[in-house]
């Protein structure tokens, strides 16, 4: 054979090993056991939590799985990669849980039901309406008329932002929503192109620091019937309160809601002893996660396996189940 082709077709045979996905589990074909694994992991774009949280986790991973190496994607975020995890495209993703509830059960505008299974509850993602003090949004009723940041536009905000409207007695038909990032909805609120801004994530929140270093703000409050109604309704909604003196000029206590915690997700289908040796593998070695994102912190006895509403996978219950942690 030609040297030349004899070349081409070891190059094609090493990019189908690497581009496998979760073919290559052990167990399943193309793939004997004990053979590296070649994994990946959907995130979300750059310069979001997502992105830089998952390429955090699949370092770890690299670091301490033996010879297996994951490589994290950036995507389009939680959407795509529910989407991606039930088509055999993707391992393992980040989602919000709040939209991973309603994906796994078909509603809200989902087109099936998602077969996807919780493997780790993460970070807390604390998020309100950001208006400027003094201004004409002073509760969540006062956004009907008006113009409103509500988030990128596919990042799948509207999962956890319309409960909470119909809590409060108002749709997305009563105001004018508004697509934008996190940092380009704060420059919006500080022209007045809009009255209030969806914000938040991890707190301290950069977005909500950049609005409050140039504008006097309100960090719009819920009505307190609604929200614990909300976390009554729903496994994803949780009770979050930002202390006083965490952004310039809010000087009393924001009792709020985790909208959604970030989490670590598969398909159902995925091998399980894999799943556990990653699982395994991840909370072993937390201390080296937190070294690369505080967001590590969350993976901790009191978080990874608290329950947001999407049944977890046969082989992270293993390991909680192993460890002690496993309560449901």
């Amino acid at each position: 054979m030609h040297r030349t082709v004899r070349v081409l077709l070891v190059l094609i045979s090493v990019a189908a090993l690497a581009c496998g996905g979760g073919a290559t589990s052990d167990g399943e074909p193309g793939a004997a056991p004990g053979t590296p694994r070649f994994l990946s992991m959907g995130t979300a774009p750059p310069g979001g939590a997502f992105f830089v949280v998952g390429g955090a986790l699949a370092e770890v991973y690299n670091e301490h799985a033996g010879g297996s190496s994951m490589t994290a994607e950036a995507t389009s975020g939680s959407q795509e990669n529910i989407r991606r995890l039930a088509s055999g495209e993707l391992d393992f993703a980040l989602s919000n849980s709040a939209i991973t509830y309603f994906a796994v059960r078909g509603t809200e505008g989902w087109d099936q039901t998602y077969s996807v299974r919780a493997v780790m509850t993460l970070a807390p993602n604390v998020a309100m309406f950001v208006a400027k003090e003094g201004g004409d949004v002073t509760t969540i009723a006062d956004l009907a008329g008006r113009r409103v940041s509500v988030g990128p536009a596919g990042a799948g905000f509207e999962y956890f932002i319309r409960p909470l409207l119909g809590a409060h007695g108002i749709t997305y038909d009563d105001f004018t929503p508004v697509n934008a990032t996190q940092a380009g909805a704060v420059d919006l609120l500080t022209d007045d192109s809009v009255a209030a801004a969806f914000l938040g994530g991890a707190v301290p929140t950069a977005s909500i620091t950049q609005a409050a270093a140039t504008n006097d703000i309100l960090l719009v409050p819920f009505d307190e019937t609604a929200r614990q109604q909300l976390i009554a309704d729903y496994l994803f909604f949780r009770p979050a309160t930002i202390p006083a003196g965490t952004y310039r000029g809010v000087d009393t206590a924001y009792e709020g809601l985790d909208v959604g915690s970030m989490h670590l997700i598969a398909a159902a289908e995925l091998d399980e002893n894999l799943v556990y040796e990653f699982t395994k593998t991840l909370f072993e070695n937390r201390a080296s996660v937190i070294e690369r994102h505080a967001a590590g912190r969350a993976i901790n006895e009191n978080n990874v396996a608290r329950d947001t509403g999407t049944e977890f996978h046969p082989g992270a219950i293993r390991y909680y189940q192993e460890i002690g942690l496993w309560q449901q």
